[in-house]
């Protein structure tokens, strides 16, 4: 079975999503802004999805207070589904 696994971010309001999506890119860090997968959270409507081995940058920012996010989670995609393990 074909396993994708993601980090993922939530986030409270849509100004937090686009603030985020900035300093993802001043940090050149490859990401993709997607609709909040509603299985995940149903705060704000955009979430930032980005490749697995930038999760601790990720969790970095956060900590730094560079973002301000609703949720950090390690998203898996499989042929079954999809699987969201909440970080912070």
């Amino acid at each position: 079975m074909k396993k994708e696994v993601y980090g993922l971010i939530t986030f409270k309001s849509t100004n937090y999503a686009l603030q985020a999506e900035q300093v993802f890119k001043e940090e050149k860090l490859i990401f993709k802004t997607i609709p909040t997968p509603r299985d995940v959270s149903t705060s704000c409507g955009l979430s930032l999805l980005f490749l697995e081995d930038q999760i601790d940058e990720a969790k970095d920012l956060i900590e730094e207070g560079k973002i301000s996010i609703d949720g950090l989670y390690k998203y898996i995609k499989t042929s079954a589904g999809t699987d969201a393990k909440r970080i912070i």
